[in-house]
């Protein structure tokens, strides 16, 4: 038991920003380029209470763990609302609401690294250890948000990326998929087919940051 709260203590800083952050990098683009919809609703902010989704943030993850043996980690929270028609380029914009959210999970990524290489560079001790943990979460978590978000599926941030840089005609039926986003997902990640696609980008990405970072892998 004691173990457990302590696993929850380390992961619980990094996976609410990872989540949080996430998800109000969506809103401050979307306001940056138009549209004040999240920011009228107070969705830009670091206040996790604001983001979390108790079926997509705590009761599909868990199932998940309990259920896997391994494999991606899949949840959600609660979509920031972006009104896209009120985006001054709605089409053009859509592509940089849509990256914010993979963007942030990026520049967390790299602050965990650098939190890694400090608590590598410390002496080991009571610090350290829970400091290098907790640095490991981050990155973890920073970089499979970042990659599943990327995947070119509605209404993941992928899709809405695909939607902006196909034409216009193709983005239309395309976006159509949206409706169906979730249970393909759901489909894909229960099949294992997710984890096919999804892990050797991530532990691309994950070799990357170690190399750059000279963290011992």
């Amino acid at each position: 038991m004691e173990a457990l709260i302590q696993a929850i203590a380390i992961a619980a800083l990094p996976v609410i920003l990872a989540i949080t952050l996430h998800e109000a990098a969506h809103g401050y683009a979307a306001r940056h380029f138009g549209d004040p919809t999240a920011w009228q609703q107070g969705r830009i902010t670091a206040n996790p209470l604001k983001h979390i989704d108790l079926v997509g943030t705590i009761i599909v993850p868990g199932i998940i763990l309990l259920l896997s043996t391994g494999g991606i980690l899949f949840g959600w929270a609660k979509p920031v609302p972006v009104d896209f028609s009120r985006l001054r380029h709605p089409k053009s914009d859509m592509l940089w609401v849509a990256a914010a959210g993979p963007g942030a999970n990026l520049a967390m990524l790299l602050f965990w690294a650098l939190v890694m290489k400090l608590a590598w560079l410390l002496p080991i001790n009571f610090f350290s250890l829970p400091m290098a943990r907790m640095a490991e979460v981050g990155m973890s978590v920073n970089i499979a948000l970042m990659v599943l978000n990327l995947f070119p599926l509605p209404p993941l941030d992928g899709g809405r990326i695909a939607v902006s840089l196909l034409p216009r005609a193709v983005a239309w039926r395309f976006a159509q998929i949206e409706r169906f986003g979730f249970p393909i997902l759901l489909v894909l990640l229960f099949t294992g087919v997710l984890g096919s696609l999804l892990t050797p980008v991530m532990r691309l990405v994950g070799g990357m940051v170690e190399m750059l970072f000279q963290l011992p892998s």
